[in-house]
């Protein structure tokens, strides 16, 4: 077995090596999020399915910022919850309160970004498409 790269070796590099570098890593971090959680699969696919749905609303480009933004949001929640709960199950399986609250702080924060996303979805495009009902 080999022994892992030293995080110390990935540090110091600088400009475009740097940006590649982390460009590559967060789209690992985006593949991770895809195969091993199953609620970062089903609030990608969310995202993908609303994002072009608010483009096409009849709304001003500030609302569609917003709604884009609040969607997006809960992804990124979720990918650090996710995070989150990597970082503690690495340091075992057996239950301890600081390792459960750092797993429910996380699971807030997913709860806090759905209930934002949620708002904005409500009061921007609810009326758009309760006018169309009405």
């Amino acid at each position: 077995m080999t022994e892992p790269k030293s995080a110390e070796s990935l540090k110091g590099k600088q400009g475009l090596v740097r940006l590649i570098n982390a460009t590559r890593y967060s789209l690992q971090g985006i593949q991770a999020g895809i195969k091993h959680e199953a609620a970062f699969r089903e609030e990608l696919i969310l995202a993908i399915v609303l994002i072009p749905v608010a483009l096409l609303l009849p709304v001003s480009t500030l609302e569609k910022i917003v709604l884009i933004e609040c969607t997006l949001l809960v992804p990124f929640a979720e990918i650090i919850n996710s995070a989150i709960e990597a970082c503690v199950d690495r340091f075992g399986n057996e239950i301890h309160p600081l390792a459960g609250r750092a797993k429910d702080m996380g699971s807030a924060g997913v709860f806090f970004a759905l209930i934002i996303a949620a708002i904005a979805w409500l009061g921007i495009a609810g009326p758009v498409v309760w006018s169309y009902f009405s």
